[in-house]
C-alpha cells in the first residue's frame, strides 16, 4: 500500500480575498527581521525589491497597520504588529497541521481502505467517473 500524507496551505485574507499573510510573506518578514534589509531579502529570495516592497505595502494596506519600519539609514525592521502577525500565523499553521493530520488519519488511516483510481475503482464502490485525479 502507498503511504499517503496531506499537504495543505493556509493564507489569511481579508473580506475581499486580498492576501494578508501566507508562507511567502511570512518568509519575507522573517528575513527582514534577520537581515534588516529589504534589498538583501529581495536578492536572497530572487525577487525584485519592488515586489518585496509591494507585498509588504499591500499587507499593511489590507491590515491597516504598519508591519515594517523602513529607513534608508537604519535599515528595515518589523514593527510590533509585524512580529505579532508572524507569531500568530505560525501558531495557526501549527494548529492547522495538527487538525489536518487528525482529519486525514480519520479518513485515510485505515489499512483496508481502497483509494480509487481509474484502473482500480471497481471493488471500492466508486465508479471511474468519480475519480478525483482528472
Amino acid at each position: 500500500m502507498v503511504n499517503l500524507k496531506l499537504r495543505s496551505s493556509q493564507w489569511i485574507v481579508d473580506e475581499h480575498n486580498n492576501i494578508i499573510i501566507g508562507k511567502g510573506r511570512m518568509e519575507i518578514l522573517e528575513n527582514i527581521e534577520k537581515t534588516g534589509s529589504m534589498n538583501q531579502v529581495a536578492k536572497q529570495m530572487k525577487m525584485s525589491y519592488k515586489s518585496v516592497w509591494s507585498k509588504i505595502k499591500a499587507t499593511e494596506k489590507n491590515l491597516n497597520a504598519k508591519i515594517v519600519h523602513a529607513d534608508r539609514k537604519t535599515g528595515s525592521r518589523l514593527s510590533r504588529e509585524g512580529k505579532e502577525l508572524i507569531k500568530k500565523y505560525k501558531l495557526l499553521l501549527k494548529e492547522c497541521m495538527s487538525s489536518d493530520d487528525k482529519i486525514f488519519d480519520s479518513i485515510f488511516g485505515k489499512k483496508d481502505d481502497c483509494i480509487p483510481t481509474v484502473t482500480s475503482a471497481a471493488g471500492c464502490g466508486v465508479q471511474p467517473e468519480d475519480n478525483l485525479e482528472r
